[in-house]
């Protein structure tokens, strides 16, 4: 499958038609109210956030076409936006979007053992889905969580002091519908230092 950051606006899920929700018609008259009326563009991250949230973690052409027209943008303006931050998906994800940090700290620590590990429980390579839709995985850029690497955002929570073994676990809960833990994965408090035995 391509990239998150692909676009295929000929491919037919982009053609769903995409319309606010109520509750998020007023998040945005309220983030609105943040800015003086003639700078209401200003707002195109935060609308552009709510967007992806609202169409499953991805922003289709309608919904891309849906915030210009909120925000009174052009589409290639929005575009520009949405095309230039990596924290936008311009096609669709699977339900858990694996980002693996690839910064030195994590990198250090053994990120690129932890994308081994991702590779062969999800049997896909970087920037691709799987055919049943239930992971994506990318590499990003630091995640801020240095302290803890290495470190893992799996949709909006994060997954710190991360293994071989403890990720491989992850992933297989995840895969079979069980339970994880977020946060430290050897139940450290916060970014305590690491008692040793």
């Amino acid at each position: 499958m391509k990239h998150p950051g692909t676009i295929n606006f000929f491919n037919n899920s982009t053609n769903v038609e995409f319309e606010w929700s109520e509750k998020n018609f007023n998040k945005i008259k309220n983030i609105l109210k943040n800015y003086p009326s003639t700078k209401s563009q200003s707002a195109v991250m935060p609308v552009l956030q709510i967007a992806q949230k609202q169409n499953n973690g991805w922003l289709s052409k309608n919904a891309i076409e849906k915030v210009a027209e909120t925000l009174n943008m052009s589409f290639i303006r929005v575009m520009e936006i949405a095309t230039f931050y990596s924290m936008f998906n311009l096609s669709p994800i699977g339900k858990y979007f694996i980002q693996i940090c690839r910064t030195t700290p994590c990198w250090l620590k053994g990120s690129q053992k932890i994308l081994k590990v991702a590779k062969e429980v999800t049997n896909i390579e970087i920037n691709d889905t799987t055919k049943d839709n239930l992971f994506t995985l990318v590499e990003v850029e630091c995640l801020g969580a240095c302290c803890n690497a290495p470190v893992v955002q799996i949709n909006n929570d994060y997954y710190e002091d991360l293994n071989e073994n403890n990720f491989r676990k992850l992933l297989l809960n995840l895969k079979n519908g069980n339970p994880v833990n977020k946060g430290s994965q050897i139940e450290r408090q916060c970014s305590a230092p690491i008692k040793n035995k």
